[in-house]
This record gives structure tokens, sequence and C-alpha cells, in this order.
């Protein structure tokens, strides 16, 4: 397999904080490869690193063959970027904003109209192209920027949390984009999200990171698979009487406790949900809402660090 980053033990230290620590990936070719994990898990902190915003404090990293701090300017000419904050201006229409990066780029002047044509297609805003942004809608923003770093045809996109702060439908035309262009612009995406589902539609492998590190990397199917269990989550009125007595039951594979709700890995669950409420009633402790569920990607997270991602979003 061909790989077009990589990372040797990378790390990034700030006095005595370590944002990094020690990273290994490989994000292979033509891929979209999601970094998973909560704000401050530091997401940022390596994407920034790859496109040398940052310098690493100790390892190594190449992109697209080229390594970070010996070839940053080689680096920069293959990637594209969308951070999280928006960086647009607002007295500037989306075509004006893909012609002056362009220009910045160094796409030839005989390509760089149909090249703006190509992405504005891609991006869905052909039909906006010469208004103003400031009467852009939050999506259309979001699109125009991921259009803007596609302009000089980069070999690898970075997307930093995609669709933060975009409504649910937005969120989900975004992640139309990102697949599409990933098939036909023949591109590798390195996306940061904290939202599971997006990492779970999008991406072919993700790592997920907690506190500078990577806990484990692969296909967002077999991360699940490798649970091996569904989900018996349930809210009783006594939290403590109930685990304590469920730990006896055989059939139970993991207690996972995490904001108020109760998660019982088991196996088969739709022949224990009934099992499960009348043993809580033999026991005189209330259940108060259960629901059963397949693995998720919240499911895998909160099985490796013992809590669930906050959506701040």
């Amino acid at each position: 397999m061909e790989y077009i980053i990589e990372t040797h033990d990378i790390s990034k230290v700030y006095d005595d904080f370590t944002a990094v620590n020690s990273i290994n990936l490989k994000v292979p070719k033509n891929s979209v490869y999601g970094v998973l994990g909560p704000n401050g898990a530091g997401k940022t902190t390596l994407i920034s690193m790859l496109c040398t915003i940052l310098h690493p404090t100790s390892g190594t990293a190449t992109v697209n063959g080229y390594d970070v701090m010996k070839n940053s300017k080689e680096v920069r000419q293959s990637i594209g970027v969308v951070f999280q904050s928006r960086a647009l201006d607002d007295i500037l229409t989306g075509r004006e904003h893909l012609e002056m990066h362009a220009a910045l780029y160094g796409v030839p002047m005989d390509l760089r109209k149909q090249r703006i044509e190509e992405v504005l297609d891609l991006i869905a805003l052909g039909d906006k192209a010469d208004e103003y942004t400031k009467t852009y809608s939050g999506g259309m923003k979001r699109r125009l920027e991921i259009g803007r770093g596609l302009i000089h045809h980069p070999k690898v996109l970075f997307l930093d949390e995609p669709t933060l702060g975009l409504d649910p439908q937005t969120r989900e035309n975004i992640w139309e984009y990102i697949q599409e262009l990933n098939k036909t612009e023949d591109i590798t995406v390195l996306m940061s999200t904290h939202y599971m589902e997006e990492a779970d539609k999008l991406c072919d492998e993700i790592a997920i990171i907690n506190h500078g590190q990577i806990i484990t990397a692969d296909s967002p199917k077999n991360l699940k698979r490798d649970l091996r269990a569904d989900v018996i989550t349930v809210k009783v009125d006594d939290e403590e009487k109930f685990i304590n007595s469920a730990e006896k039951l055989d059939f139970i594979k993991d207690i996972i406790v995490a904001d108020s709700e109760i998660k019982l890995m088991v196996e088969r669950g739709e022949n224990l949900v009934a099992t499960v409420v009348n043993f809580a009633n033999k026991n005189d402790i209330i259940v108060k809402s259960i629901e059963l569920e397949h693995p998720n990607l919240e499911d895998v997270f909160i099985n490796l660090t013992g809590k669930r991602i906050v959506d701040e979003g």
C-alpha cells in the first residue's frame, strides 16, 4: 500500500505541556482518513505540524514524499488546508476568492479560468460565484473554503473540523461534497473531527486520539467489530446498586458508566432487554429508560477511554 502521509514519533511540547505525544500515522493515498477525538486532544496541533505551520519538537513527518521540516515549500505546494476558523473576506465575491488563491498558488494564467469554473461546479456555487460572501450561508462559506483549498490541484486536503457549528442538514451536504471531491479530484483527505457520525460515514480509516496520543487506528467497521458486543444502555434510579448487582451476571461482558448512563456490553442484546428489566425489578431498582444499539464509534471511544466525546459544536 502506498502512503502519502507518514509520521514517526512526532511530538509537540509547550513548556510542561505535551500537545502531541509520539504519534505514528500512515495515511493511504487517495483515502479519506479521520483523526477522531475531543476538543483539546491534539488534532489541530497535529494538522498544523503536517501543514508546516508548527515545527515538531521531535520526530519526523513526510507529506507527499517531502519532509515537513526539510522540504516545507514542497509540502505547502502539495496541500490544501481548511481550518476551523472562517477566513473569508466579506467584500470579495466567491469568484474573487478563488482568483486570489489561484494567483497565490501559481496556477498558470491560461488554466486559471477553467480551473475556477471546475471548482465552482464541484462545490455547487456557480450561480452564486459573483455575489459577495457576506450574503453566503454558513454551508456555502464552508464549501467555498474547501474549493479555495482545491484550486491548485493539491495531493492532500487537510480539513480541521470541517462541519463545526453547521446545522445537521448542512453538515450532511458537506459530507457529500467531501466524498465527491475524494473521488473526482484524485485527492487524499485528512480530516479532524469530534463528530462520531461524521467519522463513521466519511472515513476509510480512523485514528482515535486522546491527550495527544493515538489510542488505536483502523477502519470504522473493524473498530466496531472489535467490541464484539451489542450495547444495552440503561438509566436507573440507583446506579451504584444496579452496577454492583449486574457485575454478577455472566452474560454481561463489560459495564461502562458515562454521563448517568450505564452501558452493558452483551452478545445478542435483542434477547436480553427483557432479562435486564426483570433483573432490575427483582432488585427493587426502577428502570427509567432502556435502549438496545449495535456498537457505534462512540461506544468504541468510551470503551477505550471511559469517557464520551462532548459535542461542543
